[in-house]
């Protein structure tokens, strides 16, 4: 096992699992810290604030800090304001979304926008479709927190933010930018607030589709956790293999 110099690691599927407690995440946290390894949570949660989601953890038994957390929304808020810090946007999403966008400077516009930024909006519209649909066919940058198509709950599936990012994309012909996992944009963006080379991190995640593929399309190294959505069945029918796959993460340290 390699000296790992930074970690960032999911949340659903790895540090607990939906209202479950996963028993050796917090464990695993308390390795980190213990041996003052930086690491950062990342997470395509666009509605969620980093204050909300250190409080989930709290929880579970697992402390961190607000820094500690890149959410879907903040990463995109600091794409944009890195490829246009004076920027306006049309925005489809909740307070996570909005809140950091403001925080980055970015204007929230009804009209003329530069982007249309789309994350979850468990109060979207017609309207706001249309509009969106309307402000990208006439030039607006078309930005996607992540392209998440379906979201489980104790009822069963609903649409999550992908399903509507598709439907934009359909009317329009034009593809978005997608900044949460499976991109390794996100993760990129993590690191470079770490200050840590991609050579030295490793990303940390229960979905072979996003966290790990995120971690292989940025050039990372990759820890599968058999805990969530993929089993160690399932890896096999892929072509790029994690790094690595253990069953808990009780036995990385072992």
């Amino acid at each position: 096992m390699k000296n790992y110099k930074s970690y960032l690691i999911d949340l659903d599927g790895t540090m607990y699992k939906g209202k479950s407690k996963i028993p050796e995440a917090d464990g695993f946290i308390q390795e980190l810290q213990s041996r003052n390894i930086p690491f950062m949570f990342v997470t395509n949660n666009s509605s969620r604030t980093p204050e909300v989601t250190v409080e989930k953890l709290k929880n579970f038994g697992i402390h961190a800090d607000v820094n500690q957390v890149m959410t879907a929304s903040l990463a995109t808020a600091n794409y944009i304001q890195q490829e246009k810090p004076d920027a306006t946007a049309f925005v489809i999403g909740e307070v996570g979304l909005t809140e950091a966008l403001e925080q980055k400077g970015i204007q929230i516009v009804d009209h003329n926008p530069d982007y249309v930024v789309i994350g979850i909006d468990r109060h979207n519209t017609y309207r706001k479709i249309r509009d969106a649909c309307l402000f990208v066919q006439n030039g607006a940058k078309f930005v996607a927190t992540n392209p998440d198509i379906k979201v489980p709950t104790e009822k069963g599936l609903v649409p999550g933010n992908g399903a509507f990012v598709n439907l934009i994309e359909n009317v329009t012909g034009i593809k978005p930018e997608v900044v949460g996992k499976p991109s390794g944009l996100m993760l990129q963006i993590a690191l470079d607030k770490l200050g840590i080379p991609v050579e030295d991190a490793i990303m940390v995640g229960d979905n072979y589709h996003t966290d790990i593929l995120a971690g292989i399309r940025a050039g990372m190294d990759t820890l599968h956790v058999q805990t969530g959505v993929t089993t160690k069945d399932e890896l096999t029918q892929f072509g790029t293999q994690p790094t690595y796959t253990i069953e808990t993460l009780s036995e990385w340290f072992n």
